[in-house]
């Protein structure tokens, strides 16, 4: 009995450590050292919101919306609008 409860108590804890395991998603966001390096990977560059409006005018991609991403990146926001690295 000892056996079984021990097996169900690790495969337990098992099953509950791989559900809270991050995401790639989730994982913590790149610091790009410029825009170049941003938009290879982020073509519209990276927004803080979905509901910002770019000031430059028209770019030609829409930004990728990421709190976090912006955050690391914000330095590279050089019109302050919210989307750093717009294109």
């Amino acid at each position: 009995m000892k056996r079984i409860t021990a097996i169900v108590l690790s495969s337990s804890l098992l099953l509950g450590v791989s559900a809270v395991s991050p995401s790639s998603a989730d994982a913590a966001a790149k610091a790009y050292k410029n825009c170049t390096e941003l938009n290879k990977t982020y073509k519209g560059g990276v927004a803080k919101d979905a509901k910002l409006q770019n000031k430059g005018g028209k770019t030609k991609f829409a930004p990728t919306v990421s709190a976090e991403l912006y955050k690391a990146n914000s330095k590279l926001d050089r019109d302050k609008d919210g989307i750093a690295c717009e294109k």
